[in-house]
């Protein structure tokens, strides 16, 4: 029943959960219709290394209309305001403490927010740099058809051998959980964002409450087109124009960043936490241990699970310019993301809970 079970939701995966394995849509270059007035917030906390080029690429855009470029230095101890630099249309301003109950990404936000008057928002992160042509092109996303909220998946780094073999799958697991077309269907519940890049209509925010109505979520971009969606349309692709520049030399760097937030994820339940490991090894492991050790029908059903999932991971190799073959270690790999998802929940049982840029979540 087991082979018969794990081939039957691969089945389903592959061809009924929104073509999750598709890997887009991803936005062309495009120019607005419209150029209204936008307000570039960047959160930033200890990102000298990154910071510099981050800076540049936002206040190259060839937008037709009008911008700003806001870094909020959140508490930095590396000199990233310094190593931003002072350029015309630049400004950057100190946050307060933070105080109880925000996460440290959307205090940092309220202050960018709050200090301009933009009807159009773009939040992006300290580590991605943009193609000239970005901003215009989320621009007209947000215009046609219209949305309340634009969201990309930046390409992530993929040079060292951690990231080869732990990044793309980051991504294709983040598209099996939250299918794009299912995100991109108003009729659908499903709604997520990639809090690298997302550009959203500041009376869409006030709606919902402002930044504020959020402010303890620690997945602040899914909260936030989870808000947004429930009023509005909320759009999430793949972006051709940006790129993150922050290197996962190590697995321990990817370990960290999985385990911040993995428990949150199931909502702090231990019986969420076990459902989903039991569903992860049917998934994932059943299928090729049928291949290998079982005999028969089973054999025969492990080999076509198997199958489907090597040819579903095929796009994102293919988008991270990657051997196919790549695809053989999904089990292995999926069992490393299920070990950091049980370390994030002994973290939040026994260490205090997540930890993230020297800021301790309990």
């Amino acid at each position: 029943m087991i082979a018969l079970l794990s081939l039957a939701v691969w089945l389903y995966l592959a061809f009924a959960h929104g073509r999750f394995w598709r890997s887009g849509p991803e936005l062309p270059p495009a120019e607005p219709l419209a150029a209204p007035d936008v307000d570039v917030i960047v959160p930033a906390r200890d990102e000298a290394e990154t910071i510099g080029p981050v800076i540049a690429s936002l206040l190259a855009q060839r937008y037709a209309g009008r911008f700003r470029v806001i870094l909020v230095d959140d508490g930095s101890t590396d000199g990233t305001a310094e190593a931003a630099g002072r350029a015309p249309g630049l400004t950057t301003i100190t946050a307060p403490a933070k105080p109880a109950g925000w996460s440290g990404k959307l205090w940092a936000l309220r202050q960018g927010i709050a200090a301009g008057q933009a009807p159009v928002l773009l939040f992006t992160d300290a580590d991605i740099v943009h193609d000239p042509r970005h901003l215009a092109a989320l621009m007209a996303r947000l215009e046609q058809p219209g949305a309340d909220l634009v969201s990309e998946m930046v390409r992530l780094n993929c040079e060292s051998l951690a990231e080869r073999a732990l990044v793309p799958a980051f991504v294709y697991f983040f598209q099996m959980l939250y299918p794009f077309a299912r995100v991109n269907d108003p009729a659908a519940r499903v709604a997520a964002a990639a809090g690298g890049t997302v550009l959203i209509r500041r009376a869409a925010l006030e709606r919902i409450g402002g930044i504020e109505s959020i402010r303890g979520a620690l997945i602040d971009d899914v909260t936030l087109a989870r808000a947004v969606k429930r009023g509005g349309a909320v759009y999430l692709g793949h972006s051709g124009l940006a790129a993150s520049i922050r290197p996962y030399r190590g697995a321990g760097d990817i370990w960290r960043m999985i385990a911040r937030t993995a428990f949150t994820q199931l909502r702090h339940s231990a019986a969420l936490l076990a459902a989903t490991l039991a569903g992860l090894a049917l998934v994932w492991w059943a299928p090729p241990l049928e291949a290998l050790f079982a005999h028969g029908w089973r054999r025969w059903a492990g080999a076509a699970a198997c199958a489907l999932a090597a040819a579903s991971f095929q796009p994102t190799l293919r988008r991270y310019r990657l051997n196919p073959a790549w695809a053989l270690a999904l089990p292995l790999v999926a069992g490393f993301y299920m070990a950091a998802t049980v370390g994030s929940a002994l973290e939040h049982w026994f260490g205090g809970g997540a930890r993230w840029k020297s800021r301790s979540y309990g």
